[in-house]
């Protein structure tokens, strides 16, 4: 049987689907149903989550955490969670183009990481410094940002 057909008729009508999205897996919150489709996390309250946003993900006694790169916190019970912590870390994971740690002369290193929407182009990078690293130290950043150049054209991206 499909899996969007084991929704309860009001939720897949109250759906707002994409052209091409579908249905993975879904489980019962507290507050409704958390719905992972092949493009986003659907939260009960109307939220949608694309895959590329989400920054961390996990379960514990409180349910389902979602962490977005814009650091939006989302936090929905979910006492059984079936196939859902297994679709949204594969979704994720599938959304990581390059993930690469670069050492910097002498100050630690960098993590470098290109996500993309489930079968788009490349949105961006997010440049990730180990911790201590200062960020915002104008030196740094110009290390970072030659590596990132670096890495982006021996891959190609």
């Amino acid at each position: 049987m499909n899996i969007f057909r084991r929704l309860p008729a009001d939720v897949r009508k109250s759906l707002d689907l994409r052209r091409g999205e579908r249905v993975l897996t879904f489980a019962v919150s507290g507050s409704g149903h958390v719905i992972a489709t092949n493009l986003a996390l659907l939260l009960p309250d109307g939220t949608r989550v694309p895959y590329e946003e989400v920054d961390k993900a996990y379960w514990d006694e409180q349910g389902l955490t979602v962490l977005t790169m814009a650091g939006v916190r989302h936090v929905e019970p979910v006492p059984e969670p079936r196939m859902l912590p297994e679709t949204l870390r594969e979704r994720v994971n599938a959304t990581i183009v390059v993930n690469k740690h670069v050492d910097l002369p002498g100050r630690g290193g960098v993590r470098l990481v290109a996500r993309r929407p489930p079968g788009g182009e490349v949105l961006g990078w997010t440049l990730v410094f180990d911790d201590g690293l200062d960020p915002q130290d104008p030196g740094l950043r110009a290390q970072a940002e030659q590596a990132l150049e670096g890495v982006r054209r021996s891959m190609g991206v």
